[in-house]
C-alpha cells in the first residue's frame, strides 16, 4: 500500500454544484477521477471540466451475502485506494452522513488509511428553513434505510423528527410500517421534496399515505410532528421522578421496594382479569397501572444508586437477544421444542458463568408464585430433562391413586400432605391436556361467582336471606343459572 493512501469523501449536497463548499471544489479540481453513485444527481453535470466520473459498481443482496451491501462496497473502495494511493468519492447530501459514508469511514480506519470529508450544504438545512424549524428545538434525525429495518422507531414519539434518504416508494412503504408501531395511521406528516432545488416543495399527507406520494425521490425528507406529551416512556419517567421529587407526592416519596410489593401483585392480577374479560380498553388501563409499579421500582433503584431504568432495559434486551440465537444469530432450531431445549442450555451456561452452577433447574421458580402455576412450572421444567411419563394413562391413574390416599389418610398432617399430592396430580393431568390450571380455576371461580350472584338476586326478590332460602332452593336456582348462562353463551360449560 502506498505510504499516504487516502480516501476523500465529497458531499454533493441536495442540488447543483453551488451547494459544494470551496474546499470540496478545490479537492475535486485536484483529482483525476471521482466515483459517484449515479449520474442523475444535479451536481454531477456541473463538476470541474476534465474530471473523469465513474459510477460506483452496485452490490446486490445476493453478492453481499451475510454482509451489509455498503460494507462490501466500502471494502472495494478501500482496496482501490490501497492500489492507487488515493480515491475521491462524491456522495449525495453531506457525504459522510450516509450509510455508505459511514461504512467507508469504518473500512478506512480498519485499513489504517487517512480519510478526509468535505461536506456540502445538506438538504436538511433547506428542509428546516422550509418548515420553519430549529435544530435547537430537539429534533430527532433518522435515515430511512436504517429506520425501515427496525420493528419500531428508535426515537421518542413526543420528539419531532425528520427522516432523510427516502429513495423510492418501496422504501417509503417499509418506513411507514415501522413508524405505525408508535404513531397513529392518520397522523399528519409533511414531505419536503427536492430541497435546495428550484422545484423544492412541501406536501401534506397522512402517515399511511406516504408511499402514495408521486414526488417521492432520493432527496425527499419526511417531517413527523411530535405526539402529545406523555406518549413516551421518557415522559412517563419524568412524571414518576416528579412524584418522587422533593416537592412531589408525600405517599409516593415514602414508598420503598418492600412497601410496593402488594401493589405490584395486585396490578398483575388486574391485568390478568382484563385478559380474562377480553376487554382491551380495560387491558390498556391495567397495563399502564402495572407499568407504573415497574417505573416506581426503577426510580427508587436510581435514587438509591442501585440501578437505572437504562440498566433494566439493557439487561432484558441483552438477555432476550442472547437467548434467541435462532432469531438474532444463525442458529437453526427444530420448532418450539428445539427453542425450549436451547433456552435451557443457554440458561445453564449463564448460571455457570455467574458462579451459580450449583443451582438446580427448579431454583428459578418464584416461591411467591400462585401454587397452581408453581406446580405447573415445576412439572414443565422436569419434563424438559425427560422426567415425565410417556403416556397419558399413568398420569390419570396417579390422580385416582391420590384420591384414594387422601380418603385413607388418618391424621391431619397426612391429610394435608395427601391433599397437596392430589392437587399436584390434578395439575399434571391438566398440563398433559395442554391447559393452564391457573386459568382453568380462575374461569371456574368466575362462573361460580356469577351463578352465586344469581342465587343472591333470587333471594332478594323474595325478601329472604340465603339462610332462609335453604340449600334445596339455592341448588335449584344454581341449576337454573347454569342453564340460563349457558344458553346466553356467558357461562362456558354448563
Amino acid at each position: 500500500m502506498p505510504e499516504k493512501a487516502k480516501i476523500s469523501i465529497i458531499g454533493l449536497g441536495p442540488g447543483g454544484a453551488g451547494n459544494l463548499s470551496r474546499a470540496a471544489w478545490e479537492q475535486l479540481q485536484g483529482c483525476e477521477k471521482v466515483y459517484v453513485l449515479d449520474r442523475l444527481h444535479p451536481a454531477v453535470a456541473e463538476l470541474p471540466q476534465g474530471l473523469e466520473v465513474e459510477i460506483l459498481p452496485s452490490v446486490t443482496a445476493e453478492q453481499a451475502g451475510d454482509e451489509n451491501q455498503n460494507t462490501v462496497l466500502a471494502a472495494r473502495l478501500v482496496a482501490i485506494a490501497a492500489e492507487q494511493g488515493r480515491v475521491c468519492i462524491a456522495l449525495p447530501g453531506m457525504g459522510a452522513g450516509s450509510g455508505l459514508g459511514g461504512a467507508i469511514h469504518q473500512a478506512a480506519l480498519a485499513a489504517g488509511m487517512s480519510m478526509a470529508v468535505f461536506p456540502a450544504v445538506d438538504g436538511l438545512a433547506f428542509a428546516l428553513a422550509a418548515l420553519d424549524l430549529d435544530l435547537s428545538a430537539g429534533l430527532a434525525l433518522a435515515e430511512a434505510g436504517t429506520l425501515s429495518a427496525l420493528e419500531a422507531p428508535n426515537f421518542s414519539p413526543t420528539q419531532a423528527a425528520i427522516i432523510s434518504g427516502i429513495q423510492d416508494h418501496s422504501l417509503a412503504t417499509e418506513l411507514k410500517l415501522t413508524l405505525m408501531a408508535n404513531y397513529p395511521d392518520e397522523w399528519p406528516v409533511k414531505f419536503v421534496h427536492e430541497p435546495g432545488l428550484p422545484s423544492q416543495g412541501i406536501e401534506d399527507c397522512l402517515l399511511w399515505q406516504i408511499d402514495r406520494s408521486v414526488r417521492v425521490g432520493v432527496g425527499s425528507l419526511l417531517y413527523l410532528p411530535p405526539l402529545a406529551p406523555g406518549s413516551s416512556l421518557e415522559d412517563f419517567q419524568q412524571v414518576i421522578a416528579r412524584l418522587r421529587g422533593p416537592d412531589g407526592c408525600p405517599w409516593d416519596r415514602e414508598q420503598t421496594h418492600l412497601s410496593l410489593r402488594p401493589y405490584l401483585l395486585e396490578e398483575a392480577y388486574e391485568v390478568l382479569e382484563a385478559l380474562d374479560q377480553e376487554d382491551t380498553a380495560h387491558l390498556q388501563e391495567e397495563l399502564g397501572d402495572l407499568l407504573l409499579q415497574i417505573l416506581l421500582h426503577a426510580q427508587i433503584g436510581a435514587e438509591d444508586q442501585e440501578f437505572k431504568m437504562s440498566d433494566v432495559l439493557r439487561g432484558i434486551s441483552q438477555k432476550l437477544i442472547r437467548r434467541h440465537p435462532h432469531v438474532f444469530a444463525s442458529l437453526e432450531v427444530d420448532g418450539v421444542d428445539g427453542v425450549i431445549q436451547n433456552w435451557e442450555k443457554i440458561k445453564a451456561a449463564e448460571r455457570k458463568m455467574n458462579g451459580g452452577n450449583q443451582k438446580g433447574m427448579l431454583d428459578g421458580i418464584p416461591s411467591a408464585m400462585p401454587a397452581l402455576t408453581q406446580a405447573q412450572q415445576i412439572q414443565q421444567r422436569a419434563k424438559r430433562v425427560g422426567f415425565d411419563w410417556d403416556e397419558f394413562e399413568p398420569v390419570v391413574a396417579k390422580l385416582r391413586e391420590e384420591i384414594g390416599e387422601l380418603l385413607e389418610a388418618q391424621t391431619e398432617a397426612e391429610r394435608v400432605a395427601e391433599a397437596g399430592d392430589l392437587l399436584f396430580a390434578a395439575v399434571n393431568v391438566i398440563r398433559w391436556l395442554d391447559l393452564d390450571p391457573e386459568m382453568a380455576l380462575r374461569d371456574t371461580n368466575s362462573r361460580f361467582r356469577k351463578r352465586f350472584a344469581y342465587i343472591e338476586a333470587k333471594a332478594r326478590e323474595q325478601g329472604k336471606s340465603l339462610q332462609e332460602l335453604g340449600f334445596a332452593a339455592m341448588d335449584a336456582y344454581w341449576e337454573e343459572a347454569k342453564r340460563l348462562f349457558a344458553a346466553g353463551g356467558e357461562d362456558g360449560q354448563a
